[in-house]
């Protein structure tokens, strides 16, 4: 049984935060409307970090960093998951990641995370960033 965790105006490092460890303890976890996840800081702030983020390494070698939202939302999660052990591995492929709410959801229940539903000040979608990236999202 997937767990169905809709991302819709969660903050997405407490977002993130919570469903590693439930990776961690082994559920299958399936995040749906990742694009519209927010991430707390000043706009500028936010676009400058994540540009670095795009640029730093070379094309071949890498780190290679993702444009499109879902995948985002993917590396956030991953960035909490001691991904390189097999212990990691192994529960970060129970995770799947979706823009918007795919058909074999709909009509189903979805669960929030109540940590992430505070909504900050200043505010970022996550749809927006990669938009900013250049995402054709």
């Amino acid at each position: 049984m997937t767990a169905i965790i809709d991302a819709n105006s969660a903050i997405l490092g407490r977002l993130s935060t919570a469903t590693a460890k439930r990776l961690l303890k082994g559920e299958e976890i399936a995040v749906i409307n990742s694009e519209k996840a927010i991430i707390s800081g000043k706009k500028v702030t936010i676009k400058n970090r994540y540009k670095q983020k795009r640029e730093v390494g070379t094309y071949r070698k890498g780190p290679f960093f993702p444009r499109m939202p879902d995948q985002i939302v993917k590396r956030t999660i991953r960035g909490m998951i001691p991904y390189q052990t097999p212990h990691g591995r192994t529960a970060f492929k129970r995770l799947k990641c979706y823009i918007g709410i795919p058909k074999e959801f709909e009509g189903k229940k979805f669960e929030t995370i109540k940590e992430a539903e505070k909504q900050p000040v200043d505010f970022m979608t996550v749809e927006e960033l990669s938009r900013y990236l250049g995402a054709k999202v």
